[in-house]
């Protein structure tokens, strides 16, 4: 992967605003991308959340392998993290999303309580990387739009507290990302689920690292049947039969760029299936 400037002067203002805002919250939920939960999640982040309480929300669970949620879902019970698995799109558990953060803050409350302190709505902070559908999430949250919402990485672009319900209040943050990628997949995984806008990293290092995943996957065959190419040969074969098969030419010449473009939306538009691009490891 080239080396590129992809973490401009906003993210590193949106970092040190969280970190004095934390203070002010009593959890913290932290959204992850269900296709790659360990790439999207932000180092920098946890060195930040000071112990808080937090609730992992695994968005986009309706664009990423049912059966890998499953893995995700027992690593992080035997973890000892409170998840949930939501589509932020369609709504599903997100009523879910109050209920647990009372279950998680009951002690806390329970003491507050004890100590005769009126009751008061939870205070909380939405985290989570560009693009993965904060806004939209907190939309549904308060079944209203009072979050800006887009395709395009980094639309929310200052801090802003939400009132949810009388029992929740939330401050939006701007989607961060972290200045140094330890290892090459994350740049990739984030590239291919759009979390990085497209002119960041080389579209043909991101394909080629995506089909190189592909041919080690359970995934190859649906590739294989959709552009009737196969996975055993070289990538540069099977972007050169794609080519072929979709007559894809400027002139005498392989289109590449427009093979890159269909293989990354139909990608991205489920066209080859729901792909999880990580399983678990390591800790998140």
């Amino acid at each position: 992967m080239q080396n590129v400037q992809w973490f401009p002067g906003h993210m590193a203002k949106a970092i040190r605003e969280i970190e004095e805002k934390i203070k002010l919250v009593d959890i913290i939920l932290e959204l992850i991308d269900a296709r790659i939960p360990l790439s999207s999640f932000n180092p920098v982040i946890k060195d930040k959340l000071k112990n808080k309480p937090r609730l992992v929300i695994m968005n986009k669970s309706d664009m990423s392998d049912e059966a890998i949620n499953i893995e995700w879902k027992n690593y992080f019970a035997n973890n000892n993290i409170p998840c949930i698995f939501v589509n932020s799109k369609s709504g599903e558990n997100i009523k879910k999303i109050s209920v647990m953060c009372k279950d998680i803050l009951k002690e806390k409350l329970d003491k507050e309580k004890a100590k005769g302190l009126k009751p008061r709505s939870i205070r909380t902070m939405v985290l989570g990387i560009p693009n993965v559908g904060k806004s939209t999430l907190i939309n549904k949250l308060a079944g209203k739009s009072v979050a800006n919402t887009g395709n395009t990485p980094g639309v929310t672009k200052a801090q802003q507290w939400i009132r949810i319900n009388k029992d929740l209040d939330l401050l939006d943050t701007p989607g961060v990302l972290w200045p140094k990628f330890e290892d090459l997949k994350v740049g990739y995984n984030l590239a291919l689920t759009g979390a990085i806008k497209d002119n960041v990293i080389r579209r043909d290092d991101m394909i080629l690292y995506f089909l190189d995943f592909l041919r080690n996957s359970s995934y190859s065959s649906f590739f294989e049947e959709r552009y009737e190419v196969s996975l055993t040969d070289d990538n540069l074969t099977v972007l050169e039969n794609i080519a072929k098969n979709k007559v894809f030419y400027k002139g005498e010449f392989v289109d590449y760029e427009r093979i890159y473009d269909l293989i990354l939306n139909d990608f991205r538009n489920l066209k080859l299936g729901h792909i999880t691009l990580e399983r678990p490891s390591g800790e998140i």
